[in-house]
């Protein structure tokens, strides 16, 4: 089998192995993610940046939240402060803090 068919293959059959994200509400999750924006910089609010370095999270990809937020609740991400507020997160909780920090500009 050619590489680019066997490429092709491993792609389409990874796509529907894939669990589907569900779509969160921006306007609950910007009340959700108040303590988020503390440390990750959101626009319109202070922050410990540059105190602390923090990664920048307002406009970053939905999915990719959403997959960060979960490996914190579950500990597969290690980070004190990050394991502790994402515990508290129910599923619907990390799909509207996602949505609504995909869709804030970014500072």
């Amino acid at each position: 089998m050619r590489f680019s068919t066997l490429a092709a293959l491993l792609l389409v059959s990874s796509a529907f192995s894939l669990p589907a994200v569900a779509a969160g509400d921006a306007t609950a999750g910007r009340i959700k993610a108040y303590t988020c924006t503390g440390c990750h910089g959101i626009a319109g609010y202070t922050n410990a940046y540059p105190n602390y370095h923090v990664p920048r999270i307002a406009g970053q990809n939905y999915e990719y939240l959403v997959v960060a937020l979960k490996a914190y609740q579950s500990g597969q991400r290690k980070h004190p402060t990050m394991n502790a507020q994402a515990e508290s997160l129910s599923e619907q909780d990390i799909f509207d803090i996602s949505a609504y920090l995909a869709s804030a500009a970014k500072p």
